[in-house]
């Protein structure tokens, strides 16, 4: 991993013009025009947007055949119409009672490797865990985030929410789940988090990280404890906390926000340069205390 780079590498207004590009504001062609200029030429910017893709090998932190965990995928109906959805569960190995379980809410770009390692992670700390695949009624996650990215915008929202909603009540009734339920989400999985803690009365923990902000006018509707999660350079995400912080308090509910100075948008995601090893870790830690003070007992 020699030639692993990290965000620090690249200028801030390229990373800038990235997010732009891989949330569908603007177009691959806007990006090497506008790379190009900060960069001094096209094969610069070329090169810098191969450089950010995915590198979906280093995405291995729990191994699927850990001893600690077994994996495997799973299937549960869908209320929308949509069919049979699809997801990657793990539980811990052995185990000889009922564990809370954690929902992992992808970006927008399916159910990736880096995501299913999530997955795994938190069978290694003793939760049951599922990542569905919102894009299961197109065919599943495609096999690289470009194509995933296309085949998500493709999706009606508010259909991709009932089948949210729908691998939380698989979780929450499932034989090995104590029916304790948190959910955690990334970027779009984020924003997902916040309007779950909205819809679900029975929603153990939220977890967003990097994610929008619900309707302000839902926010009272909120039962469930919030660990909020944002990267000091996000300025499009984070131009949504003042609004909902106030909303927040003003219903007087339980939330704690961190803000990882110097970290990006994506920093959990240890597959691209914009990962943030020590923003990354310090997340994780805290979102396990989190679920274990809030889904135990």
């Amino acid at each position: 991993m020699s030639d692993r780079k990290k965000a620090s590498d690249f200028p801030q207004e390229v990373l800038k013009l990235f997010d732009g590009y891989v949330h569908g504001f603007i177009e691959r062609r806007d990006f090497l025009e506008g790379a190009a200029k900060v960069l001094g030429g096209g094969a610069a910017a070329l090169g810098v947007l191969d450089a950010l893709q995915p590198h979906y090998a280093w995405a291995q932190q729990v191994p699927s055949d850990d001893p600690r965990i077994q994996a495997q995928y799973v299937e549960y109906p869908s209320p929308s119409g949509s069919g049979t959805m699809r997801g990657y569960m793990a539980t811990p190995r052995g185990a000889s009672e009922p564990k809370p379980a954690v929902l992992v809410i992808h970006e927008n770009r399916g159910l990736n490797p880096y995501i299913e390692d999530v997955v795994r992670r938190f069978a290694a700390a003793d939760f049951i865990a599922l990542g569905p695949d919102a894009l299961t009624p197109l065919g599943g996650y495609p096999g690289n985030d470009d194509e995933g990215r296309t085949l998500q915008r493709e999706l009606d929202p508010n259909v991709m929410m009932e089948d949210w909603v729908a691998a939380f009540e698989f979780l929450r009734t499932h034989p090995s789940s104590t029916g304790r339920v948190g959910a955690v989400g990334f970027c779009y999985g984020g924003g997902v988090v916040n309007r779950l803690a909205v819809r679900l009365p029975n929603l153990g923990a939220g977890v967003p990280f990097y994610g929008s902000a619900p309707p302000i006018e839902g926010v009272a509707n909120i039962n469930a404890p919030l660990l909020i999660q944002y990267a000091s350079l996000d300025e499009r995400v984070n131009a949504g906390w003042p609004g909902y912080q106030q909303a927040l308090d003003a219903a007087g509910k339980s939330y704690t926000m961190h803000m990882y100075e110097g970290a990006n948008h994506g920093f959990h995601n240890d597959t691209t340069p914009r990962y943030d090893e020590d923003a990354a870790r310090l997340a994780e830690e805290r979102t396990i205390a989190f679920f274990n003070e809030h889904l135990r007992g």
